[in-house]
């Protein structure tokens, strides 16, 4: 499973940060990895250089095989947070979904 960490002007890529988190985004989604082909990872920041609350963005694009992609977002005060929360969001989304597909096959 492919990850890519795409981050704005206003948020900076550490390799640290991304390698951690590439690393729990694939244990994280682990059980789909065979559905999945790529994991897109948006960060950004919605204040620029202003402080404001819930302002880190993390957009998660989950890309499957012959599947529409699935999408979350979720907003915290750190970008940490943010992607925490996002994977949270996504694991649920992908547990719904393949219930769903096993339901109607």
């Amino acid at each position: 499973m492919q990850v890519q960490f795409n981050t704005d002007k206003t948020v900076e890529g550490h390799q640290r940060m991304q390698h951690h988190f590439s690393e729990v985004i694939a244990e994280s989604f682990k059980r789909f990895e065979d559905k999945i082909t790529r994991v897109e990872v948006h960060l950004g920041d919605e204040n620029n250089e202003k402080f404001g609350v819930d302002d880190k963005r993390c957009m998660i694009e989950v890309r499957l095989s012959g599947k529409n992609p699935l999408a979350v977002t979720n907003h915290a005060n750190t970008v940490e947070k943010s992607i925490s929360g996002a994977i949270d969001k996504m694991k649920k989304v992908l547990t719904t979904t393949f219930e769903k597909l096993k339901m109607h096959s």
